[in-house]
């Protein structure tokens, strides 16, 4: 059964940096589109950035500039570059992937538990 999990985050002050990983395990076909979302404390979970299995992106405005998405194709593996984090930054980061598990089947989106984010001022 596939899994995916979120790592790296943590606790950083404002205008640090951190990298979050997001690693897919099990059987897997096919890796394919990846988002980073966010939850933030009372607010609703949101799209932070995307990447497609041809590696195009697109950013939430709140972050473009400051954030970074990529992946690793052979590691099964996304992740997302964060700089100059702001306070409201913080927040539940949590990795979608859109995983196709065998040659027969359509791709199916999965969920990880998320990390924990939070930037002091």
């Amino acid at each position: 059964q596939v899994q995916l999990v979120e790592s790296g985050g943590g606790l950083v002050q404002a205008g640090g940096s951190l990298r979050l990983s997001c690693a897919a395990s099990g059987r897997i076909f096919s890796f394919n589109t990846v988002g980073w979302y966010r939850q933030a404390p009372g607010k609703q979970r949101e799209l932070v950035a995307g990447i497609t299995n041809g590696g195009s992106t697109n950013y939430a405005d709140f972050v473009k500039g400051r954030f970074t998405i990529s992946r690793d194709h052979a590691k099964n593996m996304a992740y997302l570059q964060m700089n100059s984090l702001k306070p409201e930054d913080t927040c539940v980061s949590y990795c979608n992937a859109n995983i196709r598990t065998t040659t027969f089947q359509y791709g199916e989106d999965y969920w990880g538990k998320g990390t924990l984010v939070t930037v002091s001022s």
